[in-house]
C-alpha cells in the first residue's frame, strides 16, 4: 500500500536576512527522498512600530512555512493525481 519506509526524517532550515523595516526568511525543507523545497516569507515593520526583530523573524518564518505546507499539499495533489487519472483537490 505504502511506497515506501515511512520511518523518515525531513529537515527544515529557516535563514534570515534583515534591515531596519524588513525581514526576509528563506525557507528549506530537504525531503526524505532528497527533494529540496524552498519558499520565502516576509515581514514588514510599520516605521511607528518599537524595533522587535525577534516578532519579525516570526512572522517571516511562519509566512515561509505556510508557504512551505502549500507546496507540499500541491506536490502531493499532483502525485495523487498521476496515479488515480482524477483531478485532486486537498484542503489546508
Amino acid at each position: 500500500m505504502y511506497d515506501r519506509d515511512l520511518n523518515s526524517n525531513w529537515h527544515v532550515d529557516i535563514e534570515f536576512d534583515e534591515d531596519d523595516t524588513h525581514t526576509h526568511a528563506t525557507v528549506r525543507a530537504q525531503l526524505a527522498d532528497g527533494e529540496t523545497m524552498t519558499t520565502l516569507g516576509d515581514a514588514y515593520r510599520h516605521p511607528n512600530d518599537a524595533s522587535q526583530p525577534m516578532i519579525g523573524e516570526q512572522i517571516a518564518a511562519a509566512r515561509g512555512l505556510i508557504a512551505l505546507g502549500t507546496e507540499l499539499l500541491q506536490s502531493a495533489s499532483r502525485r495523487i493525481e498521476q496515479v488515480t487519472h482524477q483531478p485532486v483537490h486537498l484542503y489546508r
